[in-house]
């Protein structure tokens, strides 16, 4: 009882500080508050869950911190032992930073792209440099379970005058310290001012998964780290708003530590945009025995392990790869859809590897304004296809996929979303599917 009454003090006073620190600063004129307030409903861990959803959200410029404070309960159980008290008091292996950081929704400061980007918490769609070895990596799939604090950060020397260097740093989980990345780059002919080649960038990237078996199950907890390392070109050829297009290529190598096997892949493509609303790519890859391109992708939560006992089990042999892309973003970036497919041309062997199947990633957006009251994000990422029945097949059965969808419908102030989530619990190991209705009142 004194347990749960600490946790409800301890919500009561973060919730109240947030607000008056909100409302103090607005009145002198320098920040922009939100706050909204929603009631939902969720199944956590197999059990039936209500919630009430606070966000407040504070905005200057292009600094911004928005904070979720969730109070998960059941109905049918008395106070306070209806209360979830995981989601406030660390349990299991679980740290006060893995239950108070991922409080934070986000800590962001810019966009990705421009010369200072900072970004923390919540972080959909991390990529370093070409996204041969990352692209895409998501820390919000294990939700409403378990959100996880990331941090992404970006500095270009051009901020400085001084364009000639610039890095690129991602760490999926502060409190775990896990996958992390880094990115080092220069424009060695910036100094030229010679159109094309003065923005050619040179770069070095090096990423690692500390704890491949961080949320399997099955795993037994002293996995050894998987390392991944390489280099990069990009040379944007056209940059008007007609056509874009940039030449990239990437070498990199794969490594298991304490394994004295090392894999090693590359690949060369284009990629830009067309008439200002169609994104394209392309790329041909070389891929060595012991090699994943793209081995931080958008599910890799979800398949880390597999992917690492795979690669521990030389289920790869070499190969040749493509992937290609195609979108459409329309209205503003309001209606925006996305496919990428990538796969092998030719194998060494037999199949086995979960890479050694083409992979599909689409992704569709629907935002305000186009449908009156209507908005949608959907997103299908399925890898593995054409390896127990047909691509198409595969595609119907839905295994292995990950599939996020969000529905919103709002009138005035008030917002009714419905959730839908086909994606693995990072407790049990099994693939669940999750459903909610979530309903919010904005107050400011």
């Amino acid at each position: 009882m004194v347990k749960n009454m600490k946790v409800l003090a301890a919500v009561t006073v973060i919730i109240l500080f947030g607000a008056s620190f909100a409302f103090a600063q607005e009145e002198e004129g320098g920040f922009d508050f939100g706050l909204s307030i929603g009631i939902g409903a969720n199944t956590i861990g197999g059990e039936p869950y209500s919630s009430f959803i606070l966000s407040p959200d504070i905005a200057i410029g292009k600094f911004g911190i928005g904070l979720e404070l969730i109070l998960n309960y059941q109905m049918n159980e008395p106070f306070p032992d209806s209360i979830r008290t995981e989601d406030w008091a660390p349990s299991g292996d679980q740290t006060f930073l893995d239950v108070y950081l991922p409080k934070f929704r986000y800590i962001r400061y810019g966009f990705k792209g421009e010369p200072l980007y900072v970004k923390l918490g919540s972080i959909d769609d991390a990529i370093l440099g070409n996204g041969f070895i990352m692209n895409g990596y998501d820390n919000t799939l294990f939700l409403p379970e378990r959100r996880i604090f990331g941090l992404s950060f970006d500095l270009d020397g051009a901020l400085f005058n001084f364009p000639y260097i610039g890095i690129e740093t991602f760490v999926g989980n502060l409190a775990q310290l896990d996958v992390m990345g880094v990115r080092t780059f220069v424009r060695p002919l910036a100094f030229t001012e010679i159109p094309v080649i003065k923005d050619l960038q040179v770069g070095g990237t090096f990423a690692t998964d500390r704890k491949p078996g961080l949320y399997d199950p099955s795993a037994t907890g002293d996995e050894d780290p998987v390392m991944v390392y390489g280099a990069d070109i990009r040379l944007p050829i056209l940059t008007n708003q007609i056509l874009s297009l940039a030449l990239f290529s990437d070498i990199a190598a794969m490594q298991i530590h304490n394994d004295s096997d090392t894999g090693v892949g590359g690949m060369v493509g284009f990629g830009g945009r067309l008439f200002g609303f169609m994104n394209y790519g392309a790329q041909i890859r070389i891929l060595g025995a012991d090699f994943i391109p793209n081995y931080f992708d958008y599910a890799y939560d979800m398949f880390r392990y597999e992917n690492y006992v795979d690669l521990i089990n030389d289920k790869y042999g070499d190969r040749t790869g493509w992937l290609g892309s195609l979108g459409f973003a329309f209205l503003d970036d309001a209606l925006i859809f996305n496919v990428v497919v990538e796969g092998p041309f030719a194998l060494s062997g037999p199949a086995t590897g979960l890479d050694d199947w083409p992979h599909l990633s689409a992704a569709f957006i629907l935002g305000e304004g186009i449908v009156p009251n209507l908005s949608l994000e959907a997103i299908w990422d399925q890898p593995g296809l054409g390896r127990d029945e047909t691509f198409f097949k595969d595609i119907l059965s839905a295994k292995d996929a990950v599939f996020v969808a969000r529905v919103n419908y709002s009138i005035e102030a008030a917002v009714l979303s419905l959730v839908y989530q086909y994606t693995k619990n990072p407790v049990t190991g099994l693939w669940e599917s999750k459903s909610g209705i979530q309903s919010a009142i904005k107050l400011f």
